[in-house]
């Protein structure tokens, strides 16, 4: 029999899997989850990496052994749109218009491929280094540089938020992040600030994340 009350996250790398383990856990601990995570592995020859979503057989074949388990009540995901594989259900067909009603698309076919009523997926928009930029002021902070502060904003206020600064390869956050923090090190900056931040901060100035979060809460 499933249990419950036991969510598991299916994570992109290393920096989302300390996300999880240092910001969500405790989120989704209070909510009453049981929480475990791990990140998703990548064959290469006869090696096993972790970390990278590489092709949709991949990810589907790694999504249905998790839901394999009889004892998990919800499967969710943390993967960036931005480089989400071309291959993946509904990125052939996304609609015109905003980017939240791409991901959102990409979300839903996601689910209708894999059938069951467990999995919530769930595609950071544009990516996690968004998050980051939700939490601009706590990263100026940490490398006491007011400028890194202002930058973000300017840019958060030109796109409408944190989750719209777009996913152009030249001008994605990450790549904004390295321009503007030389040195700038995702696996321990990023999740620091966002943990600075918190999970209500990052509600806040995030809609989609928020959203995800209100959908899995309704699950316990």
């Amino acid at each position: 029999m499933p249990d419950p009350k036991r969510l598991h996250l299916l994570v992109e790398g290393q920096t989302e899997a300390t996300v999880v383990r240092d910001v969500l856990s405790g989120h989704f601990q209070r909510q009453g989850w049981f929480v475990t995570y791990s990140t998703v592995r990548t064959h290469t020859s006869s090696v096993t990496y972790r970390g990278g979503v590489t092709s949709w057989p991949k990810l589907h074949r790694e999504i249905k052994e998790l839901l394999a388990s009889p004892r998990l009540a919800v499967l969710t995901t943390l993967f960036d749109y931005y480089g989400f594989p071309s291959d993946a259900p509904g990125m052939a067909t996304r609609p015109a218009g905003a980017a939240t009603g791409k991901v959102e698309h990409v979300e839903q076919a996601l689910e209708a491929a894999i059938g069951d009523h467990r999995f919530v997926p769930h595609l950071v928009q544009h990516e996690l280094e968004s998050w980051v930029f939700a939490a601009g002021d706590q990263l100026a902070y940490l490398r006491d540089d007011s400028a890194v502060a202002d930058r973000i904003k300017q840019d958060c206020a030109e796109a409408g938020g944190p989750e719209l600064v777009n996913d152009d390869p030249k001008n994605a956050p990450s790549k904004r992040l390295a321009r503007y923090c030389p040195g700038y090190v995702k696996t321990l900056e990023g999740p620091l600030a966002i943990a600075d931040l918190g999970v209500e901060g990052l509600r806040a100035r995030c809609p989609h994340f928020s959203a995800w979060l209100t959908e899995l809460d309704s699950r316990t």
